[in-house]
């Protein structure tokens, strides 16, 4: 796991609301806990090193992950765009032999489930916030995505 990695689990924590994460492998150990509104790295163990990283100030998590919608590229000015709240793995329906949750066409509105984005095996539904039609599906099944991503664009009805 190289220092990319680790920042970007300690943004993953930051914003999911995650109090603490561990992750055992056979060459190292690594423990992030959360303190007040900051994540910081506690403990890494690798060889003889150790690596710490100072804090950065963040806002306090949503209660829950959903989807956000935000104004679409000026090509698409009448669309909505659906982003992904969360780092992870993004993926269309509950699992392999059941149907996607949305389709190209569908009629979408507030709470209704878009996908599954799964973040250190957690799996964590995407609802809808806004009403209308699935116009593109922006990314591929079982494919990593990253916060803020866009995922879906709406015609809003």
């Amino acid at each position: 796991m190289d220092i990319k990695e680790i920042q970007e689990l300690i943004k993953f924590v930051a914003k999911s609301g995650v109090s603490e994460v561990s992750i055992d492998r056979k060459d190292f150990k690594l423990t992030i806990k959360a303190q007040g509104n900051a994540p910081a790295l506690i403990n890494m163990q690798a060889a003889p090193v150790q690596v710490a990283a100072s804090p950065a100030p963040v806002a306090a998590p949503a209660p829950a992950p959903a989807a956000t919608p935000a104004a679409a590229p000026a090509e698409n000015a009448n669309l909505i765009t659906i982003k992904s709240p969360m780092i992870g793995t993004f993926y269309r329906s509950g699992s392999p032999d059941k149907p996607a949750f949305v389709n190209v066409g569908d009629k979408i509105g507030p709470g209704n489930v878009l996908c599954v984005i799964e973040a250190m095996k957690l799996f964590n539904e995407i609802e809808a916030e806004v009403s209308g039609k699935i116009v593109k599906i922006l990314v591929d099944n079982a494919s990593p995505i990253e916060y803020d991503q866009p995922l879906f664009l709406v015609e809003p009805m």
